[in-house]
């Protein structure tokens, strides 16, 4: 059953977010096993963890989709959303932040802020989530407590206070000093699982360092809040209580951030991080009425309270293909309650929906549940017309939010079945996968015939090809997208052109004289006709205007599609003893051929609009990158505190571009790219199409 009302302010959903390897997955597990949610430990490393339950997440060791797990710590229930680290699945962490109350950012205890980290550090910003920083693996060598608190204030431009400091460092780092209580925390050496530690006093030799990073923090705490702040300059004492309590409200009011230390791997920090979640991340009803609109009238503003006594509403964030209960769809619920058999309406189309199942997950486990309430993050069965963004809501009463933000493919890759008998298999699945996954999509080339993937990434793009291979048992060939060049002409021609055919049946006889010329009208032919139709009737005009059109397919430079052609219709001549159409149609499909070659023809290639967005650290590296691939960059401006690059590109030059780029700026630099016009080849691109 879901939570009572009363119970709300003792539920918390947070999300895990961090850069790749920084200790995400490792430091749910820990959570899950101190809350009693499971009973033995699993590791990343040897591929046993509950929430990394893909096989392509155990084989390579890292998180690929974002796994909601539930558990109770202290009387509260939980909910908790891992997200992937790899830039490739930003979108899990995208969506996930969308509905999340609150979030934990996992640092490095060694590098700090890395490039992922500042990517989801701006998502949360950009969803209003409130949060709190873990600096991780303090045991290792190298590890700098100061250090990474620095770079979160620097490379985020973030206010971090830290709550705790660490007792001892690297290989002799035991635990942590709570600055709230003013205790030392230690683990035993001999407790491998962490289960057990003490409250001691403050070792002697960090005595100054604790008092001085104590007074930091009342005064930080003390500058958010009025009342605290005039008893903290009074010299008055400040309760435990009164620290906590003005401490959550500046953390919900994004005043400063907490920051927290330990090492999830040895067994260390991770109950007080609990405490943490607790004590100053927001429960559902501490945060505002959720916002939305008319379905109607998209100006008109509607809220619903975040209490299940409101009327029923929800967001869809996420699906996914269960194999034993079919398609689930992530729900967050943020007001009412909704049961199994119950009919909600879908906003975006405007159809009903019952509810067949609704599930509490444990990242691929799950428990069933005959109804629940706000703030609760369920799985439904039984949706058919859904989609990641879609409003859910009580049929009398629609209201549809603000959908999820959806980051446009950077990559592609070519796709073609080893068997033709796999098409429609492979056709199934692609919309399974584009179904469950809003940042991948698929194309069809028909000038190349091939199947286009395109993703963030290409460790993303393997992922969906390995999926097709062992989920959908479909064998692919891979290889790289042909580029769709085009052809044109910048002169202009006349050509008269007679055709003739006597013999075997059939005889046809037409005459035409088209002049060609330069069109601005990139997709289409431009045909004009100045021949009267008592001299030339309109069926036969038509079957010119036809042949023209079909033999711009293939142009007389490499065989690519034709564009900007204008072909205006001068004479034409038919024998009314043979009148056959079809003979107008070959004629001007000759003269055209005959015309584009006397036009001086050209080759385009399709051009790019390039955004990158760097530190400024890396920008000569982007543009002298840019540079090597015949880029034009137009504009270096500042957005914020990144360098944002506006450059041209010929799409050929781009290929690889994703690696490249996050190889020469430490993966901290992100681009977007868009299709912005045709122009003409260089000439050792002509050289190497044509062989000429």
């Amino acid at each position: 059953m879901s939570l009572k009302l009363t119970e709300l302010a003792n539920l918390r959903n947070i999300g895990i977010m961090a850069h790749i390897d920084a200790g995400k997955t490792t430091t749910t597990e820990r959570i899950l096993f101190y809350t009693g949610q499971i009973h033995r430990v699993g590791e990343v490393h040897e591929g046993n963890t509950t929430t990394d339950w893909m096989v392509q997440e155990q084989e390579r060791g890292i998180t690929i989709t974002a796994a909601a797990v539930t558990s109770t710590w202290k009387n509260h229930q939980i909910n908790i959303i891992d997200t992937p680290g790899h830039v490739d699945f930003t979108i899990e962490v995208e969506r996930s932040l969308r509905v999340l109350d609150g979030a934990i950012a996992v640092f490095d205890g060694v590098s700090g802020v890395e490039p992922q980290s500042e990517t989801v550090w701006r998502q949360a910003d950009k969803y209003r989530v409130p949060r709190i920083c873990f600096v991780n693996k303090m045991d290792r060598v190298g590890a700098n407590f100061v250090k990474s608190v620095a770079s979160i204030r620097e490379r985020l431009a973030a206010s971090p206070v830290p709550f705790q400091l660490p007792i001892g460092g690297e290989d002799q780092f035991s635990g942590v000093i709570d600055l709230i209580k003013m205790k030392a925390l230690v683990w035993g050496v001999g407790d491998c699982k962490g289960e057990v530690w003490q409250e001691l006093p403050i070792p002697a030799d960090l005595a100054d360092e604790a008092a001085a990073a104590r007074d930091f923090l009342v005064e930080q705490i003390a500058n958010c809040d009025d009342v605290l702040a005039e008893k903290y300059l009074d010299g008055q004492l400040i309760s435990e209580t009164e620290l906590k309590m003005a401490a959550r409200r500046a953390t919900i009011g994004f005043k400063f951030v907490p920051v927290f230390c330990g090492s999830a791997f040895k067994n260390k920090g991770v109950q007080p991080l609990l405490d943490a979640v607790i004590d100053y991340l927001p429960s559902p009803i501490e945060l505002p009425n959720v916002e939305g609109m008319d379905v109607e009238d998209e100006e008109k503003q509607l809220t619903r309270k975040r209490t299940q006594e409101d009327y029923f509403s929800g967001l869809a964030f996420k699906i996914m293909s269960d194999p034993f209960v079919g398609q689930l769809t992530y729900v967050r619920v943020y007001s009412g309650m909704i049961s199994v058999g119950d009919v909600v309406l879908n906003t975006r189309t405007l159809k009903r929906e019952r509810i067949a199942k609704i599930l509490r997950m444990q990242a691929n486990d799950r428990e069933e549940l005959e109804s629940v309430g706000a703030g609760e993050i369920v799985a439904i069965a039984g949706f058919k017309l859904i989609a990641t963004g879609d409003s859910v809501c009580d049929h009398k009463h629609p209201i549809r939010f603000e959908s999820v933000i959806f980051p446009e493919p950077v990559i592609s890759i070519a796709l073609e079945v080893k068997s033709s008998a796999d098409t429609d298999k492979l056709q199934k699945a692609l919309d399974r996968l584009q179904n469950e996954d809003p940042s991948f999509r698929v194309s069809f080339n028909a000038e190349t015939g091939q199947t286009l993937l395109s993703g963030m990434g290409e460790l993303h793009l393997e992922i969906i090809v390995d999926r097709l291979k062992r989920e959908f048992k479909v064998e692919c060939n891979v290889g790289k997208p042909q580029v769709s060049y085009r052809e044109t002409i910048s002169a202009n021609g006349r050509v008269e052109e007679t055709h003739r055919r006597e013999g075997a049946g059939i005889n046809q006889f037409a005459q035409v004289t088209i002049e060609f010329s330069p069109s601005t009208r990139d997709g289409v032919l431009t045909f004009e006709n100045k021949v009267k139709e008592n001299k030339l009737p309109k069926i036969y005009v038509e079957q010119v205007k036809k042949g023209l059109e079909e033999s711009l397919l293939a142009g007389p430079i490499a065989g690519f599609p034709v564009v900007g052609v204008k072909a205006c219709l001068i004479d034409g001549r038919f024998d009314p003893a043979i009148p056959d159409p079809n003979a107008f149609k070959v004629a001007a499909s000759m003269a055209l051929r005959r015309g584009l070659r006397g036009a001086s023809p050209l080759l385009l290639e399709p051009v790019m609009a390039l955004e990158v967005i760097a530190p400024d650290d890396y920008l000569s590296n982007v543009i002298t990158d840019l540079n090597s691939r015949r880029a034009q960059v137009n504009n270096v401006t500042m957005r914020g505190h990144l360098q944002c690059v506006e450059a041209n590109a010929a799409l050929s030059e781009m290929f690889g571009y994703s690696t490249q780029l996050r190889s020469i700026s430490q993966g901290r630099a992100t681009f977007t790219m868009k299709f912005a016009s045709y122009e003409q080849v260089a000439a050792l691109t002509l050289k190497r199409i044509t062989g000429l």
